[in-house]
């Protein structure tokens, strides 16, 4: 599986702006809305882990897609679910928001 650290993304971000990679959130309404998590200059989607079975479809295939929840273990899941459905260019967010709010932007809120 594919990881990406919370202090490499931007890098992430900025080497592969060619081809726009996709921040896919995976967390539920009530957590986004609390701590959103989003960057400029990228697409961000949510699509909640227990939909993704049915929507993931709707992820471009030819864009690398970053997943991302509270703290890595969702996203994780979602990533191998990919992975199985034939998406090759996915990659896990490593700690999620909790660790983006710790490590690289404290304003994004903890819960």
């Amino acid at each position: 599986m594919n990881t990406l650290h919370v202090r490499d993304l931007q890098a992430f971000l900025t080497a592969e702006a060619a081809r726009s990679p996709v921040l896919l959130d995976v967390r539920e309404d009530w957590e986004r809305a609390h701590a959103p998590l989003e960057l400029p200059g990228t697409t961000t989607l949510h699509i909640p882990m227990g939909q993704i079975t049915g929507r993931h479809t709707e992820l471009p295939s030819a864009q690398p897609v970053v997943c991302f929840c509270h703290h890595g273990m969702r996203s994780a899941q979602v990533v191998a679910f990919l992975l199985h459905q034939g998406h090759t260019d996915v990659y896990n967010l490593a700690g999620g928001t909790d660790a983006w709010s710790t490590q690289v932007d404290p304003g994004v809120a903890r819960y």
